[in-house]
């Protein structure tokens, strides 16, 4: 609460009585309190040390320190904050947890503070962190502790408005940044300057000047001054000469506490680790997250798919837990929500890359599993520090392949204490089914699969330390299998390297036999457990395979592959090719017996113009010159149905007479049978004709009034008709024209009588 000064009073000297001070009186106080902490930096020493009160710190800082519970200094604190308030360069090393962010903060604070900066001071502290995760984090804990000085504070990371932080960059006293976006600044935005700078930070040192940020870490040292005090501080501190060159230390003071301990790690961290095989992990993940419903746990992969694969995975198979994933592919915002969000919960799983394991502060981590294994003992000090903070307690547990055997030695030499555990496999619960199911019914999760296998088996193979990481150790077929997948992925990054290094070699006799066989094992086991177990062939087979798996190197390809490269066939090469081949696509050609090709006429251009504008096919349609192709070819296809109609028609008649024919014979051998009837018909050969009897004109106009309703086609089809019929009489014989002319002549008689 404000004090309260009341009424102000006169003492008869020229002056009142609880007067609020004014701003002339407050620079001369914050001038006399600054003398009193400079006399005090080489007065005071580490020994002297219990609480931050007894540190010559202003009254702004100590009364930020203890509004957010922060009483009793670190180590590291009590060792680098005095060395840095000297102005001295500090090399600062220390475990994980064990509060480096005070370290480098309070000594920023109190620097600007003895320098008495303002706003228009332009930049006096530049912090710069490797992952933006961990610069929002010193951010946070600037704003808490720092909230009674003066200072302006700002975030400079990607995934943040760019033009937001563009216009505010020269008002800024203290910037934390990622090394990508701070360069960006300092090369396109004229209103950076970093002339003023007093004191430079590098927290996670050995990460920020690693070959991932060298070239934005050269480009930032050479526009900052000579003339600087610098803080570097890291759980593996760098003591690489070229390194610190880089940064033109000045005598700088290394400050380890922990460097001659027994161990690196903290105390309360337990290690231990397990061999299996990388396509029981995701079994033995499984499992764990199934046995541990109440745990907060960090589970690490090597890459990014990975992550997304068995996130998803996971949250299909719907566990306890809840679940959340971090990596380097998922927009700033959409990080920051998960980050706070697992820092919130109670019990949670987190599956997250390399990102989250620096510097991030994790509060009430139980476990911390290494999926993969750790690509250097940095990396996996660093990731085990996620738990196990402030001297607490916690657990890590390290998933090594049998290939890996080598990481156990290298980390029991660089004083890490780690234990050998087994698991029970009766109490391993194998989600492969499940899984196998689930990639079936979702595309996107197969695809998702295919790119965690692919980009695992490059992580392995690109890693330097080879006596650790034997990508010819690492069964893909049966990794493939673990992650649901039918068939291996083809890793072609691996193959252009393997071709690279041997380009003319070829499998030897002994190779080419096994080759088979090896084959056929990367397929999919459609068969049970039993059935694979009763076969002593397949037995056999796998035995050989296997053994010659194990004498291939890395070197060596493992299967022959072809020496000519293959390029994918797009629509448009093929097209290409056919077109130098001058092969019309399309066209489907019909041979007889001989080797003949059968011609449809109907499907082939039969005019000469036709002809010629198919032999000058060059691409695209001309629309004039292929109407008068069509009309040309109208004709003759008029011409060709009129023929398939005639035929039809002809064939129908054939059909007709040869019925008439059959009855014909039916009637005949009645006839012979009453022969006597036959003579007594009656005798019309008397009558008249009935063309004489009746007008003719009549007949006439009959038939004009018909043949106006009947088409000129019908016309023509009559007359062909009739053509026909006289030709079909012709056809007769004798004897079938004796019989008709019987049948006219009872016929005759009838009447007359």
């Amino acid at each position: 609460m404000k004090p309260k000064h009341g009424k102000p009073k006169w003492d008869g000297k020229g002056n009142f009585k609880n007067a609020p001070l004014r701003k002339k009186d407050l620079k001369e106080l914050e001038k006399r309190e600054i003398s009193n902490l400079q006399s005090l930096y080489d007065q005071v020493t580490a020994d002297n040390i219990s609480t931050f009160d007894d540190m010559p710190l202003s009254d702004r800082t100590k009364k930020g320190l203890s509004e957010f519970g922060f009483v009793t200094p670190t180590e590291i604190q009590r060792e680098s904050i005095l060395i840095a308030l000297r102005g001295l360069d500090v090399l600062g090393a220390a475990k994980t947890g064990s509060g480096k962010t005070l370290a480098f903060l309070l000594p920023v604070l109190e620097k600007l503070y003895c320098k008495q900066w303002t706003k228009f001071d332009g930049l006096g502290a530049l912090i710069i962190t490797p992952t933006r995760e961990l610069a929002m984090q010193i951010y946070q804990t600037l704003v808490n502790v720092g909230k009674f000085h003066d200072f302006s504070a700002g975030l400079i990371i990607g995934g943040k408005e760019l033009e937001f932080e563009k216009d505010r960059l020269d008002t800024i006293n203290i910037i934390i940044c990622t090394p990508g976006r701070l360069l960006h600044h300092m090369d396109q935005n004229p209103l950076f300057s970093s002339t003023n700078l007093q004191i430079l930070i590098l927290d996670e040192a050995d990460r920020c000047l690693d070959m991932g940020f060298e070239r934005e870490m050269n480009g930032i040292i050479e526009n900052l001054p000579e003339t600087r005090q610098t803080l570097l501080f890291s759980a593996t501190q760098t003591k690489k000469v070229k390194d610190l060159a880089r940064l033109s230390l000045s005598d700088p003071k290394y400050v380890s506490v922990h460097e001659h301990e027994k161990y690196k790690t903290p105390a309360g961290l337990t290690q231990s680790y397990l061999f299996i095989g990388q396509h029981d992990k995701l079994t033995m993940l499984w499992s764990f997250i199934k046995s541990h419903p109440k745990q907060k746990i960090i589970i690490f992969f090597a890459t990014c798919n990975q992550v997304k694969f068995v996130f998803d995975i996971v949250c299909k198979l719907r566990p306890y837990n809840t679940l959340y994933c971090l990596n380097g592919k998922i927009r700033q915002d959409k990080r920051m929500e998960t980050y706070q969000a697992f820092c919130r919960k109670q019990h949670a799983v987190l599956f997250a890359t390399d990102l989250a394991s620096r510097g991030l502060d994790f509060p009430e981590i139980h476990w911390v599993i290494h999926a993969d294994c750790p690509e250097d003992v940095e990396t996996y000090i660093h990731r085990s520090g996620r738990t196990a903070r402030y001297y607490k307690g916690g657990e890590s547990l390290l998933l090594l392949n049998p290939s890996e055997k080598r990481f156990v030695e290298i980390l029991e030499s660089n004083k890490i204490p780690i234990t050998e555990i087994k698991v029970n496999p009766n109490q391993l619960v194998s989600p492969t089914a499940k899984i196998q199911a689930f990639l079936a019914k979702y595309p996107e999760l197969k695809a998702s699969a295919q790119r965690a296998f692919v980009s695992y088996c490059k992580s392995v193979f690109l890693m330097k330390d080879k006596q650790v990481f034997d990508f010819s150790g690492l069964d893909t077929a049966e990794f493939a299998k673990s992650l649901g997948l039918v068939a291996t992925p083809r890793i072609r990054f691996i193959d252009k390297a393997q071709k690279s290094k041997n380009p003319g070699k070829k499998l030897s006799p002994s190779e080419e036999k096994t080759a088979p066989a090896k084959k056929a094992a990367d397929g999919f086991n459609f068969m049970s457990d039993s059935e694979g177990e009763d076969s002593d062939d397949g037995f056999l087979k796998m035995k050989r395979v296997n053994h010659q798996l194990e004498e291939m190197s890395i070197d060596e390809p493992k299967l022959e592959e072809p020496q000519v490269r293959q390029h994918v066939l797009t629509r448009a090469k093929v097209a290409k090719r056919m077109l130098k081949k001058k092969i019309n696509p399309n066209k489907k050609v019909l041979f007889d017996e001989e080797g003949q090709a059968i011609l449809d006429k109907s499907k082939v251009k039969a005019t000469d113009i036709g002809k010629s504008y198919e032999e000058a096919d060059e691409g695209g349609l001309d629309i004039t010159e292929a109407k008068k192709v069509m009309q040309e070819e109208d004709k003759f296809d008029r011409k060709l149905f009129r023929e398939k109609l005639k035929a039809k028609r002809k064939e129908l008649k054939e059909k007709l007479k040869e019925e008439a024919r059959e009855k014909r014979g039916v009637a005949k051998a009645g006839n012979e049978s009453s022969g006597e009837d036959s003579g007594s018909e009656p005798d019309t050969s008397w009558l008249p004709d009935p063309d004489k009897v009746y007008n003719k004109d009549n007949n006439s106009e009959d038939d004009e009034e018909g043949n106006k309703k009947i088409k000129k086609r019908k016309m023509e089809v009559e007359e062909e008709d009739s053509d026909e019929s006289e030709d079909s009489f012709d056809g007769l014989n004798k004897r079938e024209k004796e019989e008709l002319a019987l049948k006219f002549l009872s016929s005759k008689k009838m009447l007359s009588s």
